[in-house]
């Protein structure tokens, strides 16, 4: 596989940092994570919303104090052309990452240290359950103002990594996380959907969430083509409880149905009504068959 790495597109084992990097020890940085799907002619290839996550790439930069090595085109660029270089003609995951590679000790970030690079994979599910089983963390979500989630930082994933193996060691497929006021935020990578009598709910990124572009997208879809009614709310733990249906999503997850929450099934414990038909609306959207949303979709193959 061919990486971006630093000004150059080189074989993977070539993208190498050193092992005193502030990036690697202190988690100075922040990424992205952008999807490909393969069209129905199964050669084309369309990145789903590539120009929002650059510019969220380009915002987590302005707080951080980092540098991208160009504009806003310029990235867009870089990422299509390192698909193209991999001959990509199936499902991808795209892994742009931003960190800071001086190998001066103690934590600080300057600009002048920014280090670009990006790789891609092949993609088709991230939780590889139909629908899933979730609890609610003991840990809490970082709050917004120690780190600040919606810049996508690197050593945020510490907290998600935490609160996923107390998750998988108890028996469950993935966790919540409440804020420190006890409200919901999300999964420890994914947003958070319920239904209560035909009524979809998300708390909004105030949360101490990451401002998530698929959770976005859901928004528009449900509102603007679906028609279904959306609130974006705080949501309480007890809610996951008693709701009817229940979904986590974000650009790996894509929409996730979730079958119980702290071993309460939602609803009968199956997929629910919305969530399927907004499951495949989406799928429809990102494969290019929607034509009103083909302006989120960039083609890779001209």
């Amino acid at each position: 596989m061919v990486t971006y790495f630093n000004g150059d597109f080189v074989d993977d084992d070539d993208a190498r940092i050193s092992v005193r990097s502030r990036g690697l020890n202190y988690g100075l940085g922040c990424f992205g994570g952008v999807r490909g799907y393969l069209a129905d002619d199964e050669r084309q290839v369309y990145v789903y919303r590539l120009a929002d996550h650059v510019t969220r790439l380009q915002r987590s930069a302005k707080v951080l104090f980092m540098r991208l090595p160009g504009d806003h085109a310029e990235v867009s660029s870089i990422l299509v052309e390192l698909l193209q270089r991999n001959d990509v003609h199936y499902d991808v995951y795209i892994r742009p990452l931003l960190f800071s590679n001086s190998n001066r000790l103690a934590p600080l970030l300057r600009e002048e240290d920014s280090c670009f690079t990006a790789f891609c994979m092949p993609l088709r599910r991230y939780l590889d359950k139909d629908s899933i089983d979730v609890c609610v963390s003991s840990w809490r979500r970082v709050s917004d103002n120690a780190i600040p989630a919606r810049t996508k930082p690197t050593g945020l994933y510490l907290n998600s990594a935490l609160a996923r193996r107390e998750a998988h060691d108890n028996g469950f497929d993935e966790a919540i996380f409440l804020t420190e006021r006890g409200q919901v935020s999300e999964g420890s990578a994914e947003h958070v959907f319920i239904v209560r009598r035909g009524v979809l709910y998300s708390p909004p990124s105030t949360e101490d969430n990451l401002d998530g572009i698929t959770r976005r997208s859901l928004i528009s879809l449900i509102t603007e083509d679906l028609g279904l009614p959306f609130v974006e709310r705080s949501i309480g733990r007890s809610e996951l409880y008693t709701s009817d249906e229940m979904f986590l999503c974000g650009t790996g997850a894509e929409i996730t149905p979730v079958r119980s929450v702290d071993r309460r099934l939602v609803g009968e414990g199956e997929i629910g009504p919305i969530t399927k038909r907004l499951q495949t609306y989406f799928g429809d959207v990102v494969r290019g068959r929607v034509e009103r949303r083909r302006e989120w979709l960039t083609p890779v193959w001209t």
